[in-house]
This record gives C-alpha cells, structure tokens and sequence, in this order.
C-alpha cells in the first residue's frame, strides 16, 4: 500500500477538485451577506499561503488568528496549515492579559485580527512579540492580491503539527495543545461517520461554535471535506439573527452550546409557528451538559432534533456523541429521553473507562470514577509544559477530570466535574443533576449549584437560580420540584436567586466566580 501522509492539505485539493461549485455563506459585522463558492474559497486560500513565506513564516511556526466565525477564518484554517505553519486560534472573550500570556507561549509570528476586534488586540499587542499583524479587511484583501498562489506541490509528515488550541484556563495558566495533521484528518473521518455528525455534501451547515474554540468542534474541515454548503453567523449570535440565518439558508446541520439553545428556544415559543425550521435535521449541543427539559421541549413543541456530544480541547474534540441506540427505538419516551440526555458513546477509535480509589470501575450506571480517554486524536501531553504529567496515566490514558458512569451500552453520563462534587457527609452529590433537573422546572431559566461549608456536613449544596422572564418561584417551590428525583440528602439546603450566572469564555457556567461570591456562607 502507498504510504499517503493524512494533512489537512489533502483535504483542501478534494474540495477544491470535486466541490468547486458549492457555496460558502457568511454574515458579516455589518449584518450584510457575503458568498461564494469553493473555488473562490480554493483560490483565495492558494494565495494566503502564498503570502506566508514573505512575512517570514517558515514550517512550524505559528499564526495565530483573533476571528469570528467567517469565510477569511476559514481561508486561514487551510492556507496556514497548508504551509507547514501552524494554526493558531484566539479565543477573544478572554481577558487581554491571558490572551498575551497565550500568544507569547505560543511564539505565534503573525496574526490575523478582525477590524472589529481591533481595540482588543491594542490591548494585547504592547506585551507580545508579534511581528506582523493583518487586518482581516483591506490590510488582508491587498495581502492576498500581492501574493503569489501557493503551489501546494510537496507532502509532509502528518505527524507534524496542524493546529494550536488552549484550554481556557479556569483552573490555572492555560495550556496549549497543539494537533496533528493525522490527528485532524482522522478526527475530520470520524465526524462524519453517521454515528457522529453525519456530515454529507447535501448538508448546510452552521457551525454556531466558535472557530477559536476547540476547532469549532472540526466542522470546518468536516464540511470542507464533505462539500457541504457553509453557513457562517460571524458575531451576530443573538437567537433572531441565528433563526434567520436557519430559515434564509436551509441550514440542515448546526452546534453549539447549551446557553445558545436557550436562548433559541425561547425566541421559538415565543412566535410558535412563525419559523419554517424544516430543514434542520440535527442540532449538536456539547461544551456542558444538556438539560433533558432542553431536549424534550425542542422535539416536542418545535420537531427538533436535540443531539447531545461530550469532548474537550485535549480530544480535537470529538470524544462522545449521543444517538439514540437501536435496541431504545421502540422504548418509553421516558427512556428515550435518559438515553439521550447522556454525553453517549465514543466513536471508532476512541477509548473510554473510569477509574476511582478502587481501580477501574465496572460498566453498571452506578459507579463514579474519572473519566479517561485514549485515541488518535487525543493529547499526549501540552505543548511547553512539564508540570502536567499527572494528567497522563503511566499506561498513556489521559485523565479528563471529568466524573462519569458508563452503563453497559457504553454510554458515557458526567456526574461532575471532579473540582464540582459535592461531598456532604461523606457521600457525594452531583451538581450537575441537580442543575439539569432544575432547569427543567416552567420557572428556570437556568441554574447552577455549588458546594458551601456547613458544619454538621462539611459541604450542602447551594442552588443559584435564574429565573424566567415574568416568572416567580420559592425555594420551597423548587425544593418540591426536586423532591421526587433525588434522595433527601441531595436537596439543596439554600437558593439564591440571581440575574444572571457568569460564564467561561466558552459559554460554560464558571462556578468559581459563584463559589467566590458565595463563599462566606455558612449553613448549620
């Protein structure tokens, strides 16, 4: 057999050869809509690569990008691997001393900014070493009218690096890990298995996760393989512009995080009937767990299709995808629903267990333990880290931090995280249960729950309650509501209603920023 190294490059000359008239949308900052097709697309990034060489990046250096979601974002995804260069995404919502921090430790030589995020980067850029910075407007269309197409004639090993991602740091420095041109094309593969996402050219797909997150979970190269048609929001994330774009375009396939469907839903059942959603076969939520409430209500009162996914920037980040399995079709809706509220199983390729103080634990849907994960598209270590080893099992697992059970279909359901639970009187307690159930009551908005001392128990949960709209509830209310799902012991002993729970640059509830503001109470 030959020998054909997996990169990202070959990707991008199938698209270019067999999808060429098919058609990349975006959004811009000024709401206007750009398109045009994978040629535009092909030849466009031909010359961005050809424009590397000149501003002094060679094999293996880092360009970084500060982007919202859009079709010169995706240009870059190609034309900077291409190169042998490595892509390097930014993650905007970040504070401006942690993005410094990131782009030093990185080493990254250019960067590509948005003209809109432009004050941003003036707050970044006195404390780099960057030497080349391209305005993603004028700066950059007169860059690529310069160069010359970059001929993409020589293959190389596909165990060099691709891409560069960080984790968003929320538990100290943040760590960057850098991807493989194997690792992206294999990871590409798996997505779009029909036991993953599904992809196909006869998709439209509208990745709502940001292109500087976790790769925007590989749809940009899943959809670029495959020929799929690209739907692009740029920054207008709010529900109605999400909406619109769903309906103008026919968008068949989407994903994003939990608090982005929220939103989406209540924008929909507050003008039920009033969007033709037809086409959207599949929306993939992940980056935290999904209420079952979520799922049920977007089938139920709009006939859509909630899938629930698990992964984090250390596995690319693809690590499991919920489908319902065959031997559920004809079950109660009740199980169904379980079934489906679980992070699921891992692809081909991806291996899972758990471990607790006692070893491996069995596949029963009863036994905590931390998740751990191998595969090809799983991390080995972090990139310019030597402090991490204990994050990397002696028999080369990765410890995801994550507290799981696996039940004997496989299927994958997050207790917690590990820095999360809840230990009250020695047992443990999951936060995130509570949360889910929670928010399935007609009065929450959203909601999420911490540990507080107390001094008969060591730790109580407390509850921090978002409440809907014109909505009202009591803590006894909702300590009813939960009453009949969890034993009596896991009830929070307090709720705190607040206007709004804060966030991770990511969109995930940053429960350090509760703890902080929560942490002189004290419970008997």
């Amino acid at each position: 057999m030959m020998d054909f190294p997996l990169t990202l490059p070959a990707i991008f000359r199938h698209a270019e050869r067999v999808f060429s008239r098919r058609e990349i949308v975006t959004r811009r900052a000024d709401k206007s809509i750009h398109r045009y097709t994978y040629a535009d697309f092909a030849a466009r990034t031909r010359r961005l690569a050809g424009a590397l060489k000149p501003l002094g990046v060679a094999p293996g250096d880092r360009v970084a990008t500060l982007a919202w979601n859009h079709y010169q974002h995706l240009e870059a995804y190609f034309g900077v691997s291409m190169t042998g260069a490595v892509l390097h995404t930014l993650n905007l919502r970040l504070h401006p001393d942690e993005l410094a921090f990131i782009v030093n430790d990185a080493d990254d030589r250019v960067v590509l900014v948005d003209e809109t995020l432009l004050p941003l980067w003036e707050k970044i850029a006195p404390a780099t070493r960057v030497k080349h910075v391209v305005v993603l407007g004028n700066d950059y269309e007169r860059l690529l009218e310069q160069a010359a197409p970059f001929a993409d004639d020589r293959d190389f090993d596909e165990h060099t690096a691709a891409a560069m991602c960080y984790t968003t740091g929320t538990t100290g420095r943040p760590k960057g890990v850098l991807y493989s041109h194997r690792a992206l094309v294999l990871h590409t593969l798996a997505v779009c298995l029909p036991s993953a996402m599904s992809l196909s050219e006869a998709d439209t797909v509208l990745p709502v996760v940001p292109m500087f997150h976790a790769n925007a979970w590989g749809l940009p190269y899943a959809a670029v393989m495959m020929g799929a048609k690209l739907v692009m929001p740029g920054p207008h994330l709010d529900p109605a512009s999400l909406i619109d774009l769903f309906v103008r375009e026919r968008v068949t396939f989407t994903a994003g995080v939990p608090t982005i469907w929220m939103g989406v839903l209540q924008a929909l059942d507050a003008n039920p009937g009033a969007y033709d959603l037809s086409s959207l076969r599949s929306m993939f939520v992940g980056g935290a767990a999904v209420p079952p409430a979520l799922i049920d209500a977007f089938e139920k009162r709009h006939g859509l299709n909630i899938v629930h996914a698990w992964g984090m920037t250390e596995t690319a980040p693809l690590g499991t995808v919920s489908h319902l399995p065959l031997e559920l079709a004809s079950a109660s809706d009740e199980a169904k629903l379980e079934s489906r509220a679980k992070q699921g199983r891992p692809p081909a390729f991806v291996e899972i267990r758990a471990r607790n103080e006692n070893g491996i634990v069995p596949r029963d849907n009863q036994t905590m333990g931390e998740l751990e994960i191998r595969g090809p598209w799983v991390a080995a270590g972090y990139y310019n880290r030597t402090d991490c080893a204990d994050r990397f099992t002696d028999d080369g697992w990765f410890r995801t931090g994550d507290i799981v059970t696996i039940d004997d279909r496989w299927f994958v359901t997050i207790q917690d995280r590990a820095k999360d639970l809840i230990k009250s009187g020695g047992e443990w307690i999951s936060s995130i249960a509570l949360e889910s159930a929670l928010m399935g009551h007609p009065s929450v908005a959203e909601a999420a729950v911490i540990p507080v001392p107390s001094v008969k128990w060591g730790e109580r949960p407390l509850a921090a309650v978002v409440l809907k709209k014109a909505a009202s509830a009591t803590p006894d209310d909702l300590r009813a509501f939960l009453a009949p799902q969890f034993p009596k012991f896991w009830l929070p002993d307090a709720f705190e209603f607040v206007d709004a729970i804060p966030r991770t640059s990511a969109g995930k509830f940053l429960k350090s920023a509760l703890r902080e503001r929560f942490r002189n109470y004290q419970l008997a």
